[in-house]
């Protein structure tokens, strides 16, 4: 497969050489690759399975889009979970149109999905998801009815696969991650986000975020000119395959157009009350370990001596996991509170990404999360005293001031 590589300097930003290294200096040299995926099929073993989840991932988001649109105008599309999360007819469409299509490419791997589908039929809403998906299936399905898509959202509900003891192999998939940042009418991000685990490895993983804006002052005007499609709030997809890097591009790129894929690299920070943070939208910052040593603040033209910087980042962890791969953030801090089931695929697809982007993920005690803890069903992960995200640099040194502060 030929591709096109653009290389160009830019602002210092982390540069990842491979593991445990990494450089800084005034400028970095920014990898760009016009093609379909950016690295050659013979070095990348899941190479059709990321293709064909950067695809349905896309589709999945322009379903988003057009359940969206109508929202707030047309009744019944906005809906209530009996946890009273907010949820939509996108979230039922976006699982019921990933499920058909992987279940059509690679019957034999089964699904971990956030939704099931007792709750449209106790409201009788298969139609409206039925309509959703229709719209944007591939052209290659047969019709499709209610039956269809309620079987396929329950592909991949909580009773319809039992893994057991042994390493497994599933496809890990949140519909909507930020259900509350879809509901809003602002530009609040949200996530479709889907990873693939191989014998109790995750090998890859795509995030699609619909209302993530290019950071256009690290291009320069010839770039841009180069087919960046960097409108403003176009959207993302974020790609991450084992040994391969992490990847971005315009989501209003086609899959088969060579639109220009962006290595992701870690930001390079080193001193922790200079490096930018991310928290869970129901945490404070007052509830977090490192509030006993730095107040924080979200205004990044006057951050104190001892103060960090927060940035407001709504809505759900996957964006969080983003922001930290693609340099905008250097830490995600999120703390496991008492009677809060953390799920699987809320970090999945967000670790590769941080992973293959130079950072590092693990838990308050500085242990790899376990996807494989729930036996039965890995939809449960359990993170002991809760999950830490870092560019890598600043991981062992935020450990050790949990240690020193909390009882993890």
């Amino acid at each position: 497969m030929a591709m096109d590589i653009l290389r160009s300097h830019v602002p210092a930003v982390g540069f990842f050489h491979g593991p445990g290294t990494r450089s800084r200096s005034s400028s970095t040299l920014r990898f760009s690759v016009r093609a379909t995926l950016p690295f050659p099929q013979q070095n990348a073993r899941y190479y059709k399975e990321l293709e064909a989840a950067v695809d349905v991932v896309r589709r999945a988001c322009h379903l988003c889009l057009n359940v969206k649109s109508s929202l707030f105008s047309i009744d019944g599309k906005v809906l209530e979970k009996n946890d009273q999360t907010p949820v939509t007819v996108a979230d039922f469409g976006v699982q019921a149109l990933i499920s058909l299509e992987l279940n059509k490419l690679f019957p034999s791997i089964p699904l971990v999905a956030e939704e099931d589908s007792a709750f449209l039929r106790s409201r009788n809403l298969a139609d409206t998801v039925l309509n959703a998906v229709t719209a944007t299936a591939s052209s290659a399905c047969k019709p499709l009815t209610q039956d269809d898509v309620l079987e396929a959202i329950d592909r991949g509900g909580n009773d319809a696969f039992v893994f057991g003891s042994k390493p497994a192999t599933y496809w890990v998939l949140d519909p909507i991650d930020g259900t509350r940042g879809f509901l809003k009418a602002s530009k609040a991000l949200y996530v479709v986000g889907l990873a693939l685990v191989v014998e109790g490895e995750i090998v890859i993983g795509v995030m699609g975020c619909l209302n993530w804006e290019e950071d256009l002052s690290e291009k320069s005007s010839a770039e841009i000119e180069e087919g960046w499609d960097s409108l403003r709030g176009s959207g993302t997809v974020m790609i991450a395959h084992k040994g391969c890097g992490t990847w971005m591009k315009s989501l209003n790129s086609q899959l088969k157009s060579l639109g220009v894929w962006t290595r992701c690299f870690v930001d390079g920070s080193d001193i922790i009350h200079k490096a930018r943070y991310c928290i869970p939208d129901s945490q404070t910052w007052e509830s977090l370990p490192l509030s006993s040593l730095f107040n924080a603040t979200s205004n990044a033209d006057n951050v104190g001596s001892n103060q960090i910087l927060l940035l407001q980042t709504c809505c759900g962890s996957l964006c969080k996991y983003l922001m930290v791969a693609s340099g905008r953030a250097s830490i995600f801090i999120l703390r496991a509170k008492e009677k809060t089931i953390i799920k699987a695929w809320d970090h999945a697809v967000g670790m590769i990404c941080v992973h293959e982007a130079g950072g590092k993920v693990t838990d308050w005690k500085g242990r790899e999360i376990d996807l494989a803890a729930d036996l039965v069903g890995r939809r449960i992960i359990f993170p002991s005293g809760g999950v830490l995200v870092t560019n890598g640099n600043l991981h062992n040194q935020i450990l050790q001031i949990i240690h020193q502060t909390s009882r993890v």
